[in-house]
C-alpha cells in the first residue's frame, strides 16, 4: 500500500516524458552483443545536481531539446532512463595500448553508456545510431581504485574541446551536458579540493578499437565477429557495398577515418595528448579529452600531456600515432582474418592521410583542391611557411580565407617578406569564394589557447560567474557559422 503513491506518480512522471519526447527515437542495439561486452552498474548517488550547461543544439538532433530543465538533471545527474531506452547503465569492457604499453585492466571506469537513440531527420545523418555516454558517473568494475568522479574545471574544459572542435568541422563528439555534483574532489594536476561534475556526451560510437584488442587478448573469435557484424549494421554508413561480417572492410574504413582524423588535427593545431587505442573509436571521432591544447605555432614537437615526456603525441607525430594504433586494430582482427587480407588498408594509410590533409588544409584556406600535384606544392609551402615564421596557425587562416590576403592584418609585413614567397606563388592558382559572414570583419580570429582557457575557468573558480564561458561558446558558434563546414 505505501508504494502505491510513489508508483503513481512514477507512471505520471513516464507518461509526461513520452508525451514530451515525442520525437526521441529510443534504441537498445547495444544489448544485442550481451554479457561478455559490458556490466551493469548504478551511478552514484550525488549530494547536489546543478545544471551548468545543456547543449540544445545537440539535443535537437535526438529530439531531447524539449525537455524541462528538471526533467534534463533526472536523466542527466541522477540518470532515471529514457524511456525506451537502456534501463540500466552498462560500462563498456576493453583494453588497450597506454603511450604503446598494453593495459588488460581497462574499461570503463568512471563512465557508462546511459543511452543509445536515433538520430532525427533534418541532421546530418538521419537515422545513425548516437550513444549518450557519461564521464564521471561513479566508480564501476573498471574503476581500479579511482574514485570514478569529473572535476567541473575538467568537465569545462571537455566543453570547450568539443564546441572548439565542432566549429573547426572536426568529427567529434559533442558536449551534451555538465552538472556540478557538490562533491570536494582531490586531484594531483589541480588547485584541491576542487569542485566536482558529472558530463554527458552524444557519439556516434563507444567501441573502441581497445574493444577488438581486448577479444584479441582473449582468444574469443566469436565474439570478435560478433563485434564486428555490430560494427557493420550500427555503425558504418549505408551503401558502402559491403557485406556484414567482413573484418577487412571495417579495417578499411577504420583507417579512412582515423587519417581523417590525423588530418583534421593538423587544420585545426589540435594536439588532443592521449592517442592511446582505448581513446579511439571505429567511427574515427575525436573523444574522451583531457590534457588538450590548441598549438600556439606550427611547431611539431608541441605537446599536451605534461606526462608524454617523449613527445609520442606531440603535434607533429598525431598522424603516426594514429596509423600505430590501425595497425594494433589490424593485429586484433587477425583473430579471425587471415593476415595478407588486412596488408592492404593498412598499407593505404599514408596515401590516404595525405589527401585528407591536402582537403583539411584547404578548408580552412576556402579554397577548392584541384586534384592534381599543385595540391601537393601548396600543403608543402603553407607548412613551410608556418614552421618557418611561427605565426598562429589561426591567425594566419583567418587571414588567407578564400585564398586572398584579408586587408590591414597585423602580419602583412611577415605575409609580403621572403618566408611567404612560396606559399603566394603557390596560391595564386586557388580561387575560393569571398567571405561574407561578419566574422571575417573582426579584428582576430576565435581562438582556444591555453591561457584562455584558464581566463574562462577563474571567474568560475572565484566567483561562480558562467557569464564569460557561454559569452565564449557563443563566439565558437559564430565562428563555426562563419567556417559553414
Amino acid at each position: 500500500m505505501r508504494n502505491r503513491p510513489l508508483r503513481a506518480r512514477r507512471l505520471r512522471l513516464s507518461g509526461r516524458l513520452s508525451r514530451t519526447l515525442s520525437a526521441f527515437r529510443p534504441e537498445r542495439a547495444v544489448l544485442a552483443l550481451g554479457a561478455e561486452f559490458y556490466d551493469p552498474v548504478a551511478p552514484a548517488d550525488f549530494p547536489a545536481t546543478i545544471l551548468r550547461f545543456r547543449n540544445d543544439r545537440a539535443a535537437a538532433q535526438i529530439g531531447l531539446d524539449s525537455l524541462s530543465d528538471a526533467d534534463w538533471v533526472r536523466h542527466f545527474g541522477r540518470f532515471q532512463p529514457l524511456p525506451g531506452s537502456l534501463e540500466t547503465p552498462l560500462a563498456l569492457r576493453y583494453h588497450g595500448h597506454q603511450f604503446r604499453n598494453y593495459n588488460p585492466d581497462l574499461g570503463d571506469g568512471r563512465g557508462f553508456l546511459f543511452a543509445q537513440c536515433r538520430e532525427n531527420p533534418g541532421h546530418d545523418q538521419p537515422g545513425r545510431l548516437m550513444d549518450l555516454g557519461t564521464k564521471g558517473s561513479g566508480t564501476t568494475p573498471w574503476s581500479r581504485a579511482g574514485d570514478g568522479r569529473l572535476t567541473l574545471k575538467g568537465a569545462v574544459r571537455e566543453i570547450l574541446a568539443t564546441e572548439m572542435l565542432e566549429a573547426l568541422g572536426l568529427h567529434t563528439s559533442r558536449t551534451l551536458s555538465v552538472i556540478e555534483t557538490g562533491e570536494a574532489l582531490q586531484r594531483g594536476d589541480e588547485p584541491s579540493p576542487t569542485r566536482s561534475a558529472v558530463l554527458v556526451r552524444l557519439n556516434h560510437s563507444h567501441v573502441r578499437y581497445g574493444s577488438f584488442q581486448r577479444l584479441a587478448y582473449h582468444q574469443n573469435a566469436e565474439a570478435m565477429q560478433q563485434l564486428v557484424d555490430y560494427c557493420h549494421a550500427n555503425l558504418l554508413s549505408a551503401g558502402t557495398g559491403n557485406s556484414p561480417g567482413d573484418a577487412v572492410a571495417l579495417l578499411d574504413h577504420a583507417v579512412t577515418t582515423a587519417a581523417r582524423l590525423a588530418a583534421q588535427f593538423m587544420a585545426a593545431g589540435f594536439v588532443h595528448g592521449v592517442l592511446n587505442t582505448d581513446n579511439i573509436n571505429i567511427t574515427g571521432e575525436c573523444f574522451d579529452y583531457g590534457p588538450w591544447r590548441f598549438t600556439p605555432a606550427w611547431s611539431p614537437d608541441f605537446t599536451a600531456a605534461y606526462f608524454d615526456h617523449q613527445g609520442l603525441y606531440s603535434f607533429g607525430r598525431q598522424a603516426e600515432a594514429l596509423q600505430w594504433n590501425v595497425f594494433q586494430l589490424g593485429g586484433a582482427l587477425r583473430l579471425i582474418t587471415p593476415i595478407d587480407a588486412i596488408k592492404p588498408p593498412l598499407i593505404a594509410f599514408a596515401d590516404r592521410y595525405q589527401a585528407a590533409l591536402a582537403t583539411a588544409l584547404f578548408a580552412r584556406l576556402g579554397v577548392t583542391p584541384r586534384g592534381d600535384a599543385a595540391d601537393t606544392a601548396l600543403v608543402k609551402a603553407i607548412e613551410a611557411a608556418l614552421v618557418t615564421t611561427q605565426i598562429n596557425p589561426d591567425r594566419f587562416w583567418f587571414d588567407w580565407r578564400g585564398g586572398a590576403r584579408r586587408a590591414a592584418s597585423p602580419a602583412d609585413a611577415l605575409y609580403d617578406g621572403p618566408d611567404f614567397a612560396a606559399f603566394r606563388a603557390a596560391v595564386a592558382p586557388y580561387a575560393g569564394a569571398l567571405p561574407t559572414h561578419p566574422y571575417w570583419a573582426d579584428a582576430a580570429p576565435c581562438t582556444m589557447l591555453i591561457d584562455e582557457v584558464e581566463a574562462l575557468w577563474a571567474p568560475i573558480a572565484e566567483r561562480d560567474d558562467w557569464a564569460p564561458l557561454h559569452a565564449k561558446i557563443a563566439a565558437i558558434r559564430r565562428m563555426g557559422e562563419a567556417m559553414a563546414f
